[in-house]
């Protein structure tokens, strides 16, 4: 292999091999799009905290507030994941306030509603464990049943960015 796959270095040779050939042969944007033809519709900070909140409230009603949800253009993807959840406590006149907020890397403000979709179950999944174990990951599942399916994609849209270039015209 001529250049790492970052996005895919947990998976097998064989795995990182088929892509490089789907990248070689020109293949890639082609499959990307066969399976996900179009883009979401969610490009500022309003709609997606809209999105969010209504998947929490299907899924996690019980959990913590959110007090922030945005697209961060801060967020480097490779290094800090696809998104990233916080938890602030700090003391305020004698209370201990807290609050929790999900970033999602602005680099899927052009993507499709699936690869959204799965990075704000991951991220709504640390409200409730904080560590990516069994239970996390059951939890995933449990809000989005392709979950595993649908981040290996969203890995191998990352990957066609990174080598190929945009998927998507707007």
């Amino acid at each position: 292999m001529a250049k790492s796959i970052n996005y895919l270095s947990g998976y097998s040779e064989t795995t990182q091999s088929q892509v490089e050939n789907l990248i070689a042969q020109n293949k890639l944007s082609d499959f990307l799009l066969q399976k996900y033809p179009v883009a979401h519709t969610i490009t500022n900070n309003k709609t997606l905290y809209t999105y969010v909140m209504a998947l929490k409230n299907q899924f996690l009603r019980k959990s913590n507030p959110l007090s922030k949800v945005i697209f961060d253009d801060k967020l480097n993807v490779l290094h800090q994941a696809l998104g990233l959840h916080s938890f602030v406590s700090r003391v305020q006149g004698g209370k201990l306030k807290s609050k929790n907020e999900i970033r999602i890397g602005a680099v899927f403000k052009q993507a499709p509603d699936a690869f959204l979709m799965m990075i704000t179950v991951h991220e709504l999944a640390h409200l409730r464990e904080k560590q990516h174990n069994k239970a996390f990951y059951k939890l995933c599942m449990h809000m989005l049943p392709d979950y595993h399916q649908l981040e290996f994609d969203t890995r191998l849209y990352l990957t066609h960015l990174d080598r190929v270039g945009k998927l998507y015209i707007s």
